[in-house]
C-alpha cells in the first residue's frame, strides 16, 4: 500500500508538472522601451540554451542607427541575459535577422543591410560561428554576403506564371500598364533581379541535407529560395514563387518530400495566407494562391513537429495585428483543426506580430514576437506545450 501511494504521488506530481509546463506563458525578453524593435528569430543551441535576436533602432529602412541585437536564455534559467550586439553595418540599417543551426552545429545569422534607404536595394549578409554557447554574443568566425544571380529563366518563369494563372488584367492605359506587366518588365533588368532579396523566416533543412533559405522581394512582391547543397559554401537561386503579392515565405516539408511554402499576403483583398508547393526540393514552385486562412498582411511561421503534426503561428484576422493565434494540423496543412489565441479577443490596444517559432528537444514550443502597447515595445518570449492548444 505504501509503495502504491508513493507511486501515485509521483504520478500526480509528474502529471501536474507536465500540465503546468503545457500552459502558455509569455514575458518580454527586455523591459518595454520606446525604440523600434521588430523581426525576431529564435533557436535552441546544442547545450539547451535559447538564443534570440531582433532589429533595434529609431525606425526601419530609412534609419541608419538600426542594428541587430540579441539575448540568451541559459538552460534551466528563467531570466534572459542582458541584450548584446549581434551585427551592425555602420551607417546602414540592418534588418530582418534570422538564426539557424546547421547539422554541424554551426550557428548562422542571416540578415539584410539596406542601401539607399530602399528595401529593394537591400544586400543579403550572413555571419557564422562555432563558438556561441557561452555568455555574451557569439564569436563570429566568418562573415560574407550572399550573391544570387537569377537569370533570364527567372524572368520567363515570372511571365509564364502570370500568363497561366491571371486570367484578366486590371484597368490600364498605355501610360499605366497592369501590375503583372510592370513586374515582368522589371524582371528583365539583371540588376533588379540580383539585389533586394530579403530574409524573414528560418531556413529549412530538407531530409536530403539541402538547405533552403526563404527570401522575398518588396520590389517584385514575389519570392524565391536560396539553395545550398554544401552546407552554405555556395548558394543559388530557385525559380521564382509567383503570385499576386506573396512575400515572407515560411517553409515546411511533408513526409513524401513535398515542400510547402506559406506566405504573408501583400496583394488585394481578400487578405489570406497564401500557399505554394515544390515537388523538386525547392527548385520550382507552383503559382501562389489564397488559402482560407485570414491574414492582415503580416508575417507567419509554420513548422513540422516531432510527431508529424504542423503548427502555425500567425495573425488570424484580416484587419490588424491585434490578434495572434497558434493553429495545429494533423493532416499536413489540409485542415487546421485546433486553434488557440494568445491575446484577449477584441482588445485592439495591443499589437502582436512577426512570430518566430521552434520546438525544442524536450517537446516544448518557444515563440518570440513583436509586442506593442501604450507603455512601449518589446520582443516577447512565450513557452507552451501542445496540450495547451488542443485542450
Amino acid at each position: 500500500m505504501r509503495n502504491y501511494l508513493i507511486t501515485l504521488f509521483l504520478f500526480v506530481s509528474i502529471f501536474t508538472q507536465v500540465n503546468a509546463q503545457s500552459n502558455y506563458k509569455d514575458a518580454p525578453i527586455f523591459p518595454l522601451q520606446n525604440k523600434h524593435v521588430h523581426g525576431s528569430s529564435i533557436v535552441e543551441c546544442p547545450n539547451g540554451d535559447l538564443l534570440a535576436c531582433w532589429f533595434h533602432g529609431s525606425g526601419e529602412r530609412t534609419s541608419d542607427d538600426v542594428l541587430i541585437q540579441g539575448a540568451r536564455l541559459k538552460k534551466g534559467t528563467k531570466i534572459w541575459s542582458a541584450v548584446f550586439l549581434m551585427a551592425d553595418t555602420p551607417e546602414f540599417p540592418d534588418c530582418n535577422p534570422v538564426l539557424f543551426i546547421d547539422k554541424e552545429e554551426r550557428l548562422w545569422l542571416f540578415w539584410i543591410a539596406v542601401t539607399a534607404h530602399r528595401w529593394e536595394r537591400s544586400i543579403l549578409k550572413y555571419r557564422r560561428s562555432s563558438d556561441y554557447q557561452k555568455d555574451g554574443p557569439p564569436n563570429w568566425e566568418w562573415q560574407d554576403v550572399i550573391l544570387l544571380k537569377p537569370g533570364e529563366k527567372f524572368s520567363r518563369a515570372v511571365e509564364q506564371g502570370f500568363k497561366e494563372n491571371v486570367k484578366h488584367e486590371a484597368i490600364w492605359a498605355e501610360y499605366a500598364f497592369p501590375y503583372e506587366r510592370m513586374i515582368v518588365e522589371a524582371t528583365k533588368d539583371p540588376v533588379k533581379r540580383q539585389i533586394g532579396w530579403m530574409t524573414r523566416i528560418h531556413p529549412l533543412a530538407l531530409q536530403s541535407g539541402r538547405i533552403l533559405l526563404p527570401l522575398y522581394s518588396d520590389g517584385f512582391n514575389i519570392c524565391l529560395v536560396a539553395i545550398s547543397d554544401d552546407l552554405g559554401v555556395r548558394w543559388r537561386a530557385s525559380s521564382p514563387m509567383v503570385g499576386l503579392g506573396p512575400i515572407q515565405p515560411t517553409l515546411v516539408q511533408k513526409k513524401d518530400g513535398t515542400v510547402v511554402a506559406y506566405f504573408r499576403d501583400s496583394g488585394d483583398p481578400p487578405m489570406r495566407v497564401m500557399k505554394s508547393i515544390s515537388k523538386d526540393e525547392g527548385e520550382t514552385w507552383s503559382f501562389a494562391v489564397d488559402t482560407d486562412i485570414p491574414n492582415p498582411g503580416s508575417s507567419l511561421e509554420v513548422i513540422a513537429l516531432q510527431d508529424g503534426r504542423w503548427l502555425m503561428a500567425y495573425n488570424d484576422t484580416e484587419d490588424g495585428r491585434h490578434s495572434m493565434a497558434l493553429a495545429l494540423s494533423d493532416d499536413e496543412g489540409e485542415t487546421w483543426k485546433w486553434k488557440k489565441n494568445i491575446n484577449v479577443i477584441g482588445d485592439r490596444s495591443k499589437s502582436y506580430g512577426y512570430p518566430s517559432l521552434i520546438q525544442t528537444r524536450d517537446g516544448m514550443f518557444h515563440l518570440t514576437f513583436t509586442y506593442k502597447e501604450k507603455g512601449g515595445k518589446a520582443i516577447k518570449h512565450a513557452v507552451f506545450g501542445v496540450d495547451w492548444i488542443v485542450k
